[in-house]
């Protein structure tokens, strides 16, 4: 007898997987906790039954119990998208099945909450019991689904078909789609402001843009912008109505980029150092030779900000003013509070990480890809696995998530390093505590104007902690919050006035004071930065029409070879 014809059989193995499930994690979380009177560590004392567990179990009865008196319950009463659909509420297998699970999921989740361990180990128990409810979502599975099911009846078991023909697809990607993939193409329809590649070594190659078309006049000071490492630089770049780049080429200014190299075997050596020296401030010099000028702007996105940051603190020690400003979007330089991503590093997997690719090897792309999906796996895997492979639905195409999936490959002593030295340690806010480039490091030591934002739902960098980074800064800080996410959140251009943005908050005190006294400003942030920037790029100058110089002739035009190069 299938599931789907007895939702009890279901619910009971669901029932007898997470038992399992939570003892397993539980236990592997113990073996990583000292024992104390305060706090037993074994498994057996986690899933015990004292006052609290007895008082999980009554509650998740009498939400079952519920079902059956139509007496309501807090199981089943969610605004989960997942159970949208009125089928799930119609048939009453199915309303059965999702309010049981739904309660199971509650009870395995206050199970957490009540469990001896501290607050490190209880988050990792925690997020892996989430992984495990959300993989056994009945939503999940054909026969515990009844859209699924109802379209199989309606399309004669095309949709069966179809979705078998898009999992074939993924198996051999490995991976799970999240756009249609066949709609992009980087160079053709993704990254296309014009500009050049006038330089490149091992690590980068260096885009100048070009001026608008038709501009007489462009800012002394030109941008840097240095991307995040772990993904590509066009997420700055996308369409034309959606690109950070046009955008500020359109006000005016000169912009170069560094597009990070997809790391093979030939590069797996390099280190941190190699970030900053090859690439930042490589890019930095270059810049600044080409435009004849002292100092230039920057800008750093996510761990890109973090590299740049350490560039400028290695500068600082050097008695070196190369920099007039710098920009940080979604950055961590205080890796005190790292959300749930900060629980998933640990003194045993870095040193593991270390002994096998420390002096030498590469990180693959879809390792770190696979992780942050985790982080969000009900939006960035299961909707996709429910709607291509049991429903038959590609995924349709979306820019953004193209980029997502798009990933590059780290070199091994770089990324142990980093992972170290920061998730960790936490090294890089201490002064003096990490070395770099032969010079201790000391981010006070930056004194120059930064503008800081950082995105109100972000699930990787919580925002919180992006705030953090003015009290870690020597300069002047201006602090803009956003709304939406990690990416969403900072790709919001302003022709599609949306979302909103916080400004002008108190800048004595912690996060939450500062957005106590913020005020809200409709529409996109990028106005107000191009306003702070356009401030601190000089006077203006004949338009630069003519990219790179003698010495930085023109390689290719952008976006160049590194970024075309796919993760292996």
């Amino acid at each position: 007898m299938t599931p789907f014809n007895d939702p009890a059989q279901f619910l009971t193995q669901l029932f007898q997987s997470g038992q399992d499930f939570v003892r397993q994690f539980a236990a592997a979380g113990a073996a990583a906790t000292a024992p104390s009177a305060a706090a037993p560590h074994a498994s057996g004392d986690f899933m015990a039954a004292p006052k609290q567990m007895l008082e999980l179990q009554q509650r998740m009865l009498e939400n079952f119990t519920a079902f059956w008196t139509n007496s309501g319950g807090t199981a089943g009463e969610t605004d989960d998208r997942r159970f949208a659909d009125a089928a799930w509420r119609n048939d009453p297998r199915f309303d059965l099945v999702r309010r049981a699970y739904l309660g199971y999921a509650r009870f395995l989740e206050d199970s957490v909450n009540a469990a001896p361990f501290g607050e490190k180990e209880k988050g990792q128990l925690r997020f892996g019991v989430r992984q495990f409810i959300d993989a056994m979502s009945p939503a999940n599975f054909l026969a515990t689904n009844p859209e699924a099911a109802q379209l199989a009846l309606e399309t004669g078991g095309r949709s069966l078909s179809e979705g078998m023909a898009l999992y074939l697809e993924d198996l051999a990607k490995g991976r799970v789609s999240m756009s249609d993939e066949k709609a992009f193409k980087v160079g053709e329809n993704l990254a296309l402001t014009p500009g050049q590649v006038i330089y490149e070594n091992e690590l980068i190659q260096l885009i100048q843009y070009a001026p608008a078309a038709g501009a007489k006049q462009v800012y002394e000071r030109p941008l840097v912008m240095i991307p995040a490492c772990i993904n590509k630089f066009y997420i700055l770049d996308l369409q034309p109505e959606n690109s950070v780049v046009r955008y500020l080429v359109e006000q005016g200014h000169t912009v170069f980029m560094v597009s990070w190299r997809n790391i093979s075997s030939e590069q797996d050596k390099l280190t941190y150092d190699d970030y900053v020296n090859k690439g930042v401030i490589a890019a930095i010099d270059v810049a600044r030779a080409v435009c004849r000028v002292e100092r230039v702007n920057t800008l750093g996105f996510c761990v890109g900000g973090t590299i740049l940051a350490s560039a400028l603190g290695v500068l600082a020690a050097n008695g070196e003013k190369k920099v007039e400003s710098m920009t940080l979007l979604t950055t961590l330089l205080d890796f005190s509070d790292t959300g749930e991503l900060g629980l998933l590093v640990s003194e045993q997997g870095v040193a593991a990480r270390e002994a096998t690719i420390g002096a030498g090897g590469v990180l693959h792309g879809k390792e770190l890809g696979f992780i942050f999906s985790a982080l969000r796996a009900n939006d960035l895997v299961w909707q996709y696995v429910v709607n291509s492979y049991l429903k038959g639905k590609a995924p349709p195409a979306f820019d953004l998530l193209y980029w997502n999936s798009d990933s590059t490959n780290l070199p091994g002593p770089m990324f142990c390093w980093y992972l170290r030295n920061t998730y960790l340690e936490n090294k890089l806010c201490q002064p003096g505590k990490a070395m770099l480039c032969d010079v201790p490091l000391d981010l006070g030591e930056i004194d120059v104007d930064t503008f800081l934002y950082a995105s109100r739902e972000d699930h990787i960098v919580p925002w919180s902690a992006a705030y953090a980074s003015s009290q870690v800064l020597g300069g002047d800080c201006t602090f803009v919050l956003g709304a939406s996410g990690h990416i969403a959140g900072v790709i919001n251009p302003p022709s599609k006035n949306k979302r909103n943005y916080w400004v002008d908050g108190k800048t004595a005190g912690d996060a939450q004071a500062w957005f106590d006294s913020a005020r809200s400003i409709p529409g996109s942030w990028w106005p107000c930065w191009n306003e702070w920037l356009s401030k601190r790029a000089g006077k203006r100058v004949a338009a630069r029409t003519k990219l790179g110089s003698k010495k930085y002739a023109g390689i290719e035009p952008a976006p160049g070879r590194y970024v075309q190069a796919p993760a292996d």
